[in-house]
């Protein structure tokens, strides 16, 4: 068990007495808050509290950061309150502690909508102040350390979150150390069978590797000793975890994991990493296809290294990781690295540091991303990425994750270029946007101004970055759209009255549309969008609210107002009035929006506002006529679905018993699918109005197989 004392002795030599006695000052606060509280594991709480702060202080983290470790739990697990803490502690450790506190407290009924806000709650104390993450990381370890204690349904769901949240968080923060340590301490309870089988054929080949390694370690001591470079030389095998992974992912033996066994050197300067590189392989012959120089190229977490594997004595092979002093501590510590021994300005940090430049993109994805699974979807593509490294063509190394397209480089490059990418140059060669990118591409982007993303695009983009910017111009693009839609419909209603002019002021208007409509609005522009999006939706009730009775005289109707406009839902369904019937290209649904068309020989034609012939503006607008649902309707109406799913047993089944509970009932259903297992369902069903549809599509939406829910 960690001491108080053990952790005084980290820090002596880097703290001032003033540090030193604001850690002893929480030391005690922490341990009176805990008196009589003890562990699962049978251990004092304050063990605890002791473990994560000597975590923190083996990153070299500032004084603030480890009274806040100290006490990290105290706003949680006892009776102190965030004031009595503040006023103990000020403002900055108090919000420090509360931030991590905040990421403890979630309590969604769902799995996945828990993990999405877990999530969520991480993402936004980061971005408040990065040394929360760092606690948390500290907290989860120790957490991992006592995982033994507790119930084997939350030892693996502790774990799970961890591989899938934490270490990959780690890894994108450059803590190299920390994400490994996140990783073992979990496989063992994620895995129990793979990780015994991988133990199995480490240990027997633990001791004569270890041999192996203090042999080629005491050669290059000498060769580094004759060459006259400083270096300092430690070895290691991979852990389990590493080993295993590799072995899934490359779908190789053991015996192919040929960095099991390897060797850092630590050098002064960059110039000597390239020496040392010389000498080795002039001493020991390299291993094809295995030099990676992360040196020239850093990782997007601005991991700097060279590696080479070499075969060494006995043909064992050994990899050999050669940097400076500084970017080994870039490797161990990442981006704590900014407050070694001092306090540090987070919001400089979030503003000029590469590497958290996924997490600001995650912000943005997460106010846009409504759906709970497209969001973990999109984060764990961009936090757990397998990497290729393509070039432009000026030689500017450009970082992707595997699966990446030429649409997604183009996005990466910059928005615009994304946004009027036409095609792409693949090594001289003329491609398609969607071509798959493969390290050592040679990437140029082919743009024309007239061109704009289409709903398609959505098919081809890979990352969040593509997605979240195509997204959001296809979203811009449809409230311009509804909010001109919007104009017209209110300017052709609002001509059927004699209305005083001072009533149409905008101010005037703008107040009395939000009291009618029950919405905030500042401007007509929003009311316009409101009205398009059908989220208002005009006629005579709504008019009748707005318009103060007795002032306002209605105008003539006109010929087509004259026109049968209700429309009535029945089993087939069949019109209450002749001449009047529902579009077959958008299938309108009771309680949507909708809009008459005027259509020769054939009356009336009901058209849903979402159709597409109605958002790209396609009908005549001087044929449109307002029509409304009947008030009391009777009968049924079919709704048209496109699912996405996995190809997996038991998908239909789900799909069906889904809807039958919604007492819902299909009549058609056709399935495609491809071959990496993916599945394309397109069903119609019968409902009573887009009430029951929308619920039901959220209940198809909540199966874990089904990837989106879209109406056709």
């Amino acid at each position: 068990m960690i001491r108080f004392d053990d952790i005084l002795e980290k820090v002596s030599s880097s703290y001032n007495e003033k540090d030193i006695t604001l850690l002893q000052k929480a030391y005690v606060f922490a341990a009176q808050a805990h008196k009589g509280q003890t562990r699962r594991s049978g251990e004092p709480y304050l063990s605890h509290s002791l473990e994560v702060a000597s975590m923190l202080a083996d990153m070299k983290l500032d004084k603030t950061t480890l009274a806040a470790g100290l006490l990290h739990d105290v706003l949680e697990d006892t009776d102190v309150t965030a004031v009595e803490l503040q006023q103990a502690f000020g403002k900055e450790i108090a919000h420090l502690v509360e931030g991590a506190t905040k990421i403890s407290r979630v309590q969604e009924s769902s799995p996945e909508t828990r993990q999405a806000e877990s999530i969520r709650k991480i993402i936004l104390a980061m971005i408040d102040d990065l040394r929360v993450i760092f606690i948390k990381l500290a907290d989860r370890i120790h957490n991992l350390k006592t995982l033994k204690f507790l119930p084997e349904d939350k030892q693996k769901k502790i774990a799970m979150e961890t591989l899938e949240i934490y270490a990959p968080i780690a890894n994108r923060l450059g803590m190299g150390r920390i994400k490994a340590e996140l990783e073992e301490l979990s496989f063992r309870y994620v895995d129990p069978d793979d990780y015994f089988k991988v133990a199995s054929l480490v240990d027997p080949k633990r001791k004569e590797a270890e041999e192996e390694l203090k042999k080629t370690k005491r050669t290059i001591e000498g060769l580094m000793k004759v060459n006259h470079i400083p270096a300092k030389i430690s070895y290691r095998l991979k852990r389990l975890y590493s080993v295993h992974n590799k072995m899934i992912r490359q779908n190789t033996d053991f015996d192919q994991v040929y960095d099991f066994m390897a060797l850092r050197l630590i050098t002064n300067s960059v110039r000597n990493c390239y020496a040392v590189l010389g000498i080795i392989h002039q001493k020991w012959p390299p291993l094809p296809h295995r030099f990676r120089d992360f040196i020239a190229m850093p990782k997007p977490n601005l991991y700097q290294s060279l590696h080479t594997t070499i075969i060494a004595e006995k043909k064992h092979t050994v990899e050999i990781q050669i940097r400076t002093h500084d970017m080994h501590n870039l490797a161990e510590n990442g981006i704590a690295a900014h407050w070694k021994y001092k306090e540090t300005d987070t919001r400089h940090i979030m503003k000029e540091d590469k590497r958290l430049n996924w997490l600001r993109e995650m912000v943005d994805l997460y106010k846009e991303q409504k759906s709970p699974r497209e969001f973990l979807k999109s984060l764990k593509t961009d936090l757990i990425p397998e990497e290729v490294y393509v070039f432009t063509p000026k030689g500017k190394v450009v970082t992707l994750p595997l699966g990446a397209s030429a649409l997604d480089f183009a996005f990466k490059i910059h928005s615009e270029i994304g946004l009027h990418c036409a095609g792409a140059k693949i090594n001289a060669r003329i491609e398609p946007l969607k071509t798959i990118l493969k390290t050592g591409d040679i990437v140029e982007i082919l743009t024309f101004p007239e061109k704009t993303p289409g709903r398609d695009w959505l098919n081809i983009a890979f990352t969040s970055t593509a997605r979240h910017n195509i997204k959001r111009w296809l979203n811009l693009q449809d409230k311009i759209k509804n909010t001109a839609l919007g104009k017209k419909l209110w300017e052709k209603e609002i001509k059927h009255y004699k209305v005083p002019a001072d009533f149409l002021k905008e101010e005037n208007l703008l107040k009395n549309l939000s009291s009618v409509a029950n919405v905030r609005l500042k401007k007509m522009e929003t009311f316009y969008a409101y009205v398009g999006f059908g989220k208002i939706v005009l006629g005579k009730k709504f008019m009748e609210k707005l318009l103060p009775a007795g002032k306002i005289e209605k105008k003539k109707d006109t010929f087509l107002k004259k026109v049968v406009t209700k429309v009535a839902k029945k089993p087939k369904p069949v019109i209450q009035a002749k001449g009047v019937h529902l579009a077959k290209c958008c299938s309108p649904i009771m309680g949507e929006p909708i809009i008459g068309y005027i259509t020769s020989g054939k009356g009336i034609t009901v058209h849903s506002l979402r159709c597409p012939l109605v958002e790209r503006e396609v009908l005549d607008n001087q044929r449109m006529v307002e029509v409304s649902w009947e008030d009391t309707p009777k009968g049924l109406f079919k709704g048209k679905l496109l699912i996405k799913a996995e190809d997996s047993p038991g998908v239909l089944a789900k799909l069906a018993s889904a809807i039958s509970r919604s007492d819902g009932n299909i009549t058609k259903a056709e399935v495609t699918t491809s071959e990496d297992k993916k599945a394309q369902i397109k069903l119609i069903i019968i409902i009573r109005d887009i009430k029951h549809l929308e619920a039901m599509m959220k209940k198809l939406s909540a199966i874990k197989e089904i990837s989106s829910v879209e109406r056709m």
